[in-house]
């Protein structure tokens, strides 16, 4: 039997749950393969008694992985590693060693350091669906108010009111390495983080480190078309892989890699925009394997990892062994539901400084102020206790919405539940228009996209995403009441 006490590291003095610390370890020891598929583990009773803890806490880590596809229950067996995850080579057991040390293992454009100074869509329609955005009015605005003020007030604020560095506020980037570290299973440190003007500014940053013109770039289709703009406007030639619903195909991704000089990826792990599906376990196994053999490299957009109803979420890519080929980006604007352009960047030290004299191009500090601001709430604890409360409403408003649409819309649509996010890809029957159901929804009071940005060459999804997160329950059941009576 493997040392299983040397191989779980429990650290009970971290906020992330004892279960949820195995579940993140048992997932690591898989793609190192140290487990392999198939291999059936020690029974719960018999790894509580290793680990010393109440065989409860192991149960619920298997019944974690279980959901996530990492493991699989065998009647009268008992649990074993998913039989359909790629094989690995098993490693030593030493000390794991964070992806992200020593320099990026890929190429990009060298930035001209630049020397700076030592100082210095409103609607009058009563009812909007978004693209799935966050409900303004569960924002901890008087928190917020109370840490600005008091950054106000400080006898140091004078100092925030120079320009500040282009990798970020100090306080926040510091924050951030905790904060990672305890909900998404990153290793890094202050130098691998680089706070932006939300994620948008983070991707184009990132692309334009890499791509040079007539650049090949694989994004998925559909994608997010603000994404695409982004590649397009650098000049590079975007091969577009199908999404189903395990996520982006990883052995179209394989195939393309083969046969062309792929200089970058695009992909959005958790809730995919705009299907809002999530990347299957088996699947970020193979594409692990991938992005370590032909040294690819990879944005990972995680516009919104906070919100999940299902289950814990699958960790994201950056936090696996990529060889320091995964450029990890996310925001907080989504958290937050407040019109502060938060978002960052984690890459490897050498990228990130890189990245930091482009910004200097096009913006020579950060916004001190919010991200001090942030940094405190972080700290406090304000923005954990948040995004809990903010998890409960947006389930309860997801399966309120996923309710009625079943109920009163039948055959008109059809939709997936999503196991997260904020918002659901909605797909209408061809016999609808959308073009023409925007139209008449305006003028009863209801704004929603005609769902002409989702339109891929001459193929149209006849889709649109329905974001549920920013209405209330009354203002849930009025757009469903008006869709019903345009569909009918």
């Amino acid at each position: 039997m493997l040392p299983f006490k040397t191989l779980i590291k429990i650290d009970k003095s971290l906020k992330l749950p004892v279960y949820q610390q195995i579940a993140n370890c048992l997932i690591g020891l898989i793609q190192e393969g140290i487990l392999k598929p198939g291999l059936f583990l020690p029974g719960s009773r018999l790894l509580a008694l290793q680990l010393e803890l109440h065989r409860k806490t192991v149960i619920a880590a298997y019944e974690e992985l279980i959901s996530q596809d990492w493991l699989v229950a065998v009647p009268r067996k008992g649990v074993m590693v998913a039989a359909n995850l790629p094989v690995i080579r098993p490693r030593s057991f030493r000390k794991t060693v964070s992806a992200y040390d020593g320099e990026a293992a890929f190429s990009f454009h060298t930035i001209p350091t630049v020397a700076i100074p030592a100082k210095p869509v409103f609607t009058h329609t009563p009812l909007v669906v978004n693209d799935g955005f966050p409900d303004a009015r569960l924002a901890p605005l008087g928190a917020w108010v109370r840490e600005c003020r008091s950054v106000i007030e400080s006898p140091r604020y004078f100092k925030l009111l120079m320009y500040g560095s282009p990798t970020g506020n100090e306080a926040l980037r510091r924050e951030m390495q905790t904060y990672l570290g305890n909900t998404r299973g990153l290793s890094i440190t202050a130098d691998h983080v680089m706070i932006t003007r939300g994620a948008q500014m983070a991707i184009y940053l990132a692309a334009a480190m890499i791509i040079k013109k007539d650049d090949y770039i694989i994004v998925g289709s559909p994608n997010y078309f603000f994404a695409d703009l982004c590649f397009e406007q650098l000049g590079a030639r975007l091969l577009h892989v199908p999404v189903d619903e395990e996520g982006i195909d990883v052995d179209a991704i394989e195939q393309l890699c083969a046969s062309k000089k792929i200089k970058l990826l695009y992909l959005i792990t958790h809730h995919h925009h705009p299907t809002t599906v999530t990347l299957s376990a088996a699947r970020r196994m193979k594409l692990l394997a991938i992005i370590r053999k032909y040294n690819l490299p990879v944005i990972e957009d995680d516009y919104d990892y906070d919100f999940h109803y299902s289950s814990a979420p699958i960790l994201p890519l950056a936090s696996a062994d990529h060889g320091g080929n995964v450029i990890y980006i996310g925001s907080f604007t989504k958290s937050l539901g407040l019109s502060i352009r938060i978002g960052f960047m984690i890459a490897p030290a050498n990228f990130i400084a890189g990245a930091a004299s482009l910004r200097r191009l096009m913006d020579l500090g950060g916004d001190n102020l919010s991200e001090q601001a942030l940094a405190n709430l972080l700290a406090d604890g304000t923005i954990e206790r948040h995004l809990k409360k903010s998890n409960k409403v947006y389930h309860e408003r997801r399966d309120l919405l996923c309710d009625l649409l079943q109920s009163r819309l039948g055959d008109a649509v059809q939709f997936t539940v999503p196991t997260g996010g904020m918002a659901i890809w909605l797909r209408f029957s061809r016999k609808i228009s959308l073009k023409k159901l925007s139209e008449k929804a305006r003028a009863m009071g209801l704004q929603i996209t005609s769902g002409e940005q989702y339109h891929y060459g001459t193929t149209s999804q006849n889709a649109i995403r329905f974001g549920f997160a920013s209405l209330n329950n009354k203002e849930i059941a009025e757009v469903v009441g008006i869709l019903e009576k345009l569909v009918r």
